[in-house]
């Protein structure tokens, strides 16, 4: 039973105490746990405030910042980005210009090279025109004055069978084939114009 007295005793002694410490029942007034909790609460804060919250605070404006560099190298990026399509486009309008420019240049060439090539061929036709002209006049000389001694010399032979003299003067047989040949043109012109009018 002193065992129980005892156990009693330690037992009530703190409530005792702290009914005396809370000057009894009065809840506006505050006890030794709410300065010890009051004391505690502002310890946890303190050491929040120091050691904790600083490198979270670090760490959160670090990250904002990052954030807001990625923000403006990415508006960055998006302004070269817009600016090389920009050139791009450019260079590609003018690239077309220039491919216009240069085929029409080639259509101008190509066309000065034809008619170049056209007076050219022109030319060369009127000069083998005039080749053959001046070969077929040179020929038709060659031909009339081969004809001349041919038919002079059977004119003279046929001439004095019949007339029965030599026609040995040269100019009298000159005359005579010359006569000859004339009278052949003659029948040859207006064999010609003949055959022209109908």
């Amino acid at each position: 039973m002193a065992m129980t007295n005892i156990a009693e005793a330690v037992y009530l002694i703190p409530l005792a105490a702290a009914e005396e410490e809370s000057g009894g029942d009065n809840p506006l007034l505050p006890n030794a746990t709410f300065i010890v909790e009051l004391l505690a609460f502002a310890l946890i804060l303190f050491v929040l405030a120091k050691w904790i919250l600083p490198p979270i605070n670090r760490a959160m404006v670090e990250r904002q910042q990052k954030i807001h560099r990625q923000f403006e190298e990415s508006e960055q990026a998006k302004a070269r980005a817009e600016e090389a399509e920009r050139q791009f486009r450019q260079q590609m309008i003018e690239a077309r210009h220039e491919a216009a420019r240069i085929r029409e240049e080639a259509r101008e060439q190509g066309a000065a090279i034809v008619s170049e090539m056209r007076e050219q061929a022109q030319a060369e036709a009127r000069r083998i025109v005039e080749t053959g002209h001046v070969q077929l006049q040179a020929e038709r000389q060659q031909v009339l004055q081969q004809l001349r001694n041919e038919v002079g010399g059977m004119a003279s032979t046929l001439a004095a069978r019949i007339v029965g003299e030599s026609l040995a003067d040269d100019e009298r047989q000159r005359r005579t084939v010359d006569r000859f040949i004339s009278e052949l043109e003659s029948q040859d012109t207006t064999a010609g114009a003949m055959g022209q009018v109908r």
